[in-house]
C-alpha cells in the first residue's frame, strides 16, 4: 500500500491542524493505521493509532485530549485532527500502515508502510 500524508503547516500554540493521509495500492480497510512524528533530535514516536474498523483507538499521553485518529475506509484515508497545538508538537509527522487480520485492534509497533512525512511547525 502506497501511503501520501499531507496537511502540515506552521501555526501559532492553540491552533488546530487536521492531517490527511491517502492510501492507494490494496485494500485499505485490511491495514491498521498509524500516526507517528520525529521531532528534530529525537527519536520517532506513535502518537496515535487506529484500529481497520475505526472502532479502537490509541494516544500517546502527550497528545490525549487533544489529537483524534480517525479513519474512513470508503475514502481509504486516515486523518489526524490536532487541536490546541502546542510549540513541543513541533515535529515531522508520518502515516503508516499496518496489516492485520482482527477488524478491532490497532497496532503500536511493526508497521510495514510509511509515508512521506509532512512537517507540523508551532510558533509560540
Amino acid at each position: 500500500v502506497q501511503l501520501q500524508a499531507c496537511g502540515g503547516g506552521l501555526v501559532q500554540a492553540g491552533d488546530s491542524l487536521r492531517l490527511s493521509c491517502a492510501a492507494s495500492g490494496r485494500t485499505f480497510s485490511s491495514y491498521a493505521m498509524g500516526w507517528f512524528r520525529q521531532a528534530p533530535g529525537k527519536e520517532r514516536e506513535l502518537v496515535a493509532a487506529i484500529s481497520r474498523s475505526g472502532y479502537s483507538t490509541y494516544y500517546a499521553d502527550s497528545v490525549k485530549g487533544r489529537f483524534t485518529i480517525s479513519r474512513d475506509n470508503a475514502k481509504n484515508t486516515a486523518y489526524l485532527q490536532m487541536n490546541n497545538l502546542k510549540p513541543e508538537d513541533t515535529a515531522v509527522y508520518y502515516c503508516a500502515a499496518k496489516y492485520v487480520r482482527i477488524v478491532t485492534v490497532y497496532a503500536l509497533y511493526e508497521y510495514n508502510y510509511w509515508g512521506q512525512g509532512t512537517l507540523v511547525t508551532v510558533s509560540s
